[in-house]
């Protein structure tokens, strides 16, 4: 082992630090660590099978329930009948299919922009699309919020990154009004935030992005196909589609398969398409992948049956968290968060749920805010509202018991 200067005889371990971390394994033998549990099976996307034990599933992504629609099933079988199980190269060489060109042209229609670019994973859209176009003198403006995706994506680029506080506009317009005014810009954001289940200030966003003179990028990955009137996201929403430069997303939540994609001006997909690292060196998505996706677009664009099965289970999951005193924040969407404030109760709460047979997820920080750490629930269409109020007696049950139920507001003494 080499030797540092300067160091005496003492050698440094690369493997030091992993020797150290011991937290998870700490958990582990106390009986709550929640990750990385195997599921054997999934029975219609609302119950898991977990080590031979049933689960209600509140802790999915899948909010339309697409995963296991029959058309959408029969889709992917499909493809790999016609194109086999994986297509061996990137797109730039071998592994473009005539699938992924139709797949690009819907999206396109269907998020309103002139072009679109598929990626093999969201993740790899937002490093592939933020660290391609922001280059060296140009600033990244960043809610502190945003995915983990979204702020790689930023330290791989060559430009400078300011984060503002979360979706407090006053904080963004005083980090662009120090900037040079000739100075390129770009804002990101999360449309939906994935944790809290609040939605970006898109409006107020906008007119300070018009009034510096900086491009918006929004990542619609939990948006896409539950928000706006077509489920075309949170710019949607907003009637905010033009104003949005770019829109980014990813398949592996309402749209139930695997995959990411970047919308937005021809010149700019096409500039990112001969650019992006992560596009050029990566195999593309599989055939079954892109057919799975237009397929659930179809669902998506004709059935508003599943959307309005969505809406009803989302509001109905919110009425309940409030009748039973429970702290969701300021969701108004499928991500219900339950703000427990501190990391062990966190954990605690999450393994008397799962031990009653309540499948949801923990969250700290860093990936929930400092003091906010939570019981992440998503909402899908396909729940019954059987399976929600079972959730929501436990939710209750166990709140109750570890203290964290929210105080009733005092009564008014006029």
């Amino acid at each position: 082992m080499a030797k540092i200067p300067g160091k005496g005889n003492r050698a440094l371990d690369l493997f030091d630090k992993c020797r150290k971390f011991q937290r998870a394994k700490e958990l582990i033998q106390q009986g709550y660590y929640p990750y990385f549990r195997p599921i054997s099976e999934s029975r219609g996307g609302t119950e898991a099978v977990v080590n031979g034990r049933t689960l209600i599933m509140f802790g999915s992504n899948n909010y339309l329930g697409l995963t296991h629609h029959p058309a959408v099933q029969e889709a992917a079988a499909r493809a790999i009948e016609r194109y086999g199980t994986g297509c061996t190269g990137s797109r730039f060489l071998n592994g473009t299919l005539d699938l992924h060109e139709e797949l690009e042209e819907r999206l396109a229609r269907f998020v309103g922009k002139e072009a679109c670019l598929t990626f093999s994973t969201g993740f790899q859209a937002n490093l592939g699309s933020i660290a391609t176009l922001v280059g060296r003198d140009e600033v990244i403006f960043c809610d502190r919020e945003n995915h983990a995706s979204i702020f790689d994506g930023c330290r791989l680029s060559f430009g400078e990154v300011r984060k503002f506080r979360h979706n407090d506009m006053e904080d963004l317009e005083r980090l662009l009004a120090r900037e040079p005014s000739a100075g390129a810009k770009l804002i990101v954001v999360d449309g939906l935030f994935s944790m809290l289940g609040d939605l970006a200030d898109l409006p107020t966003l906008v007119e300070l992005a018009r009034k510096y003179g900086a491009r918006v990028l929004v990542d619609e990955a939990h948006a896409v196909g539950v928000m706006g009137p077509r489920g075309a996201g949170s710019a949607e929403h907003f009637g905010l589609t033009d104003e949005v430069d770019l829109i980014l997303g990813t398949f592996s939540k309402s749209l139930a398969s695997m995959g990411g994609f970047v919308a937005g001006p021809e010149a700019v997909i096409h500039y990112i398409k001969h650019h992006s690292r992560p596009l050029i060196f990566s195999a593309s998505i599989s055939p079954s992948c892109a057919a799975t996706v237009l397929a659930a677009l179809e669902v998506v664009e004709t059935e508003p049956a599943v959307r309005a099965a969505l809406w009803d289970n989302v509001d109905y999951m919110r009425r309940g968290l409030a009748e039973r005193e429970l702290d969701s924040g300021e969701s108004r969407t499928p991500i219900q968060p339950i703000i427990v404030g501190d990391q062990m109760k966190t954990f605690v709460y999450w393994k008397r749920l799962y031990d009653a047979g309540v499948y949801v997820n923990p969250v700290i920080s860093p990936a929930a805010p400092p003091g906010k750490d939570l019981i992440r629930t998503s909402t899908m269409a396909t729940h019954t509202h059987e399976q929600i109020d079972r959730a929501l007696d436990l939710f209750a049950h166990f709140a109750t018991q570890l203290g964290i139920r929210k105080q009733p507001a005092p009564k008014s003494q006029a």
